[in-house]
């Protein structure tokens, strides 16, 4: 049976969004069996979709023949049981690049980071994205952060591009967000796709929720899946105790102890992995290690957020 179009897959999501981390071995090598296990676990931990080599798992650090083998390998560890989503990003011609070499490797789409560097206008930036939404056949959400901020207008123009399926956002501008809802319901009608992506998306997640935006990437899955689980179907039921719990015991101290170092949205969710017996490397340079210190308080986090869900049995 062919799997349904991506879009289809993501409107009625069963869990959280997975981004895992990319995994190197000896001599900071790309360590693919370590990376399948990673990706295979968040699977059948309960992931919705698996969104490979994007942020959390270090676009920016990988060669374009690593990121082929890691988007394949994902691609094989998931074994269809739910859609796989590569980054792409860079300029224009790179990420057209990339783009297609997700498709060699069989991603089911594409998700679309900010250009590199430049601080583009409107017309620009539709540009870009209508080039990497014509380069393949696959489906491409856009992400919105840092040089890629959009106007109402111009997502209502990727809306209305063919192959633009959604926008991740990860500005955080709650304003923004419900016109843009509202400018692409009122001039595109439809099924385009939101979500959440700040870091730690769950710390914001009632608020997105309340604009009708449910789907939402949670690095905490990567090493904490039963925590980022136990909080989505919370959020879901309505179940305000228990995201009450996990929001002032784990997710706060979480996101305060992320605030404590740059990069630490990646490498100490790297660090989680490895705590919770997955040694999948070290972070690539410009990339930094937490100190023992960090690493030794996100062990007692989620000794912490294990013992609130017993609280709540």
């Amino acid at each position: 049976m062919t799997p349904a179009p991506l879009a289809a897959r993501l409107s009625a999501p069963s869990g959280p969004l997975f981004f895992p981390v990319t995994a190197y071995g000896q001599g900071g090598a790309l360590d693919l069996d370590t990376y399948r296990t990673h990706v295979r676990r968040g699977v059948e931990a309960g992931a919705a979709a698996v969104f490979a080599c994007c942020g959390t798992g270090e676009f920016h650090a990988l060669l374009p023949e690593e990121f082929q083998a890691a988007v394949r390998a994902a691609v094989e560890a998931a074994e269809g049981r739910v859609p796989v989503v590569a980054g792409a990003g860079y300029g224009t011609a790179l990420a057209v690049r990339y783009a297609r070499l997700a498709e060699e490797a069989g991603a089911d789409g594409l998700l679309a980071m900010p250009p590199y560097l430049v601080q583009a206008g409107q017309e620009g930036l539709l540009r870009h994205y209508r080039e990497v939404a014509a380069a393949t056949a696959l489906p491409v959400i856009v992400y919105q952060r840092d040089n890629a901020v959009f106007t109402p207008h111009t997502v209502v123009g990727l809306a209305r591009t063919d192959g633009i399926i959604g926008l991740k956002d990860g500005l955080g501008d709650l304003d923004l967000m419900q016109r843009i809802v509202s400018a692409v319901r009122t001039e595109v009608p439809g099924d385009f796709l939101y979500f959440n992506g700040l870091p730690t998306a769950e710390q914001t997640q009632l608020a997105y929720h309340a604009l009708g935006i449910t789907l939402y990437s949670s690095a905490v899955f990567c090493f904490a899946p039963e925590i980022a689980l136990a909080y989505y179907n919370a959020v879901n039921a309505g179940d305000t105790a228990t995201v009450g719990r996990l929001l002032d015991g784990f997710y706060r101290p979480f996101v305060e102890l992320r605030a404590q170092g740059r990069g630490y949205a990646v490498s100490l969710v790297k660090a989680g992995v490895r705590l919770r017996g997955l040694d999948v490397g070290e972070v690539r340079p410009p990339l930094h290690e937490p100190p023992e210190e960090h690493v030794k308080q996100l062990a007692q986090l989620i000794e912490r957020g294990h013992a609130l869900l017993e609280e709540g049995r």
